[in-house]
């Protein structure tokens, strides 16, 4: 059996994810309420539109930790809202691109601004720019130690026998 944790790694542990978690729900009724979108729906927009032009699936479900079914879920949610399109990329026939369409673009423009002052009034008003820099720091790094084995999304699929 597994050492358990440490009171302060416990401790550091169950303080991150009530902070993820109420940060989560706070930010799912401001989509909600501004744009009739998801978090999960807001990411993808999101990694679009910071792309600025289409992005293959496998690699949009690895950049939100997502699953390919999960995701072709969204994708085709908001395609049918007219927020992306979506067809077979240009460079391997196997794979699907999405791109952010002009609408898809505009309602990333108005939730936006909103999304800004939840996280900033929820996250970064009790810090100063010392404890911003050490929060960027210090998740940076954890972040980059779990990406080094790559997200299921990204790994290959076992061949059907």
């Amino acid at each position: 059996m597994a050492e358990p944790l440490e009171s302060g790694q416990l401790a550091a542990y169950f303080a991150l994810t009530e902070v993820g978690s109420l940060l989560q729900h706070a930010v799912e009724g401001q989509l909600r309420d501004s744009g009739g979108i998801t978090y999960v729906q807001f990411q993808i927009l999101m990694r679009l539109w910071e792309a600025n032009g289409p992005l293959r699936m496998t690699d949009l479900a690895d950049g939100i930790v997502y699953s390919r079914s999960g995701l072709t879920y969204q994708a085709a949610q908001l395609e049918k809202a007219g927020l992306v399109t979506r067809a077979p990329s240009p460079d391997d026939e196997r794979s699907t691109v999405v791109e952010l369409t002009g609408e898809g673009r505009a309602l990333v423009g108005r939730v936006l601004p909103g999304h800004v002052e939840v996280v900033r009034q929820l996250l970064f008003t009790p810090l100063d720019d010392g404890d911003v820099r050490t929060l960027g720091a210090v998740l940076g790094r954890v972040r980059d130690h779990m990406r080094a084995a790559p997200p299921r999304s990204a790994r290959s699929r076992r061949k059907r026998s």
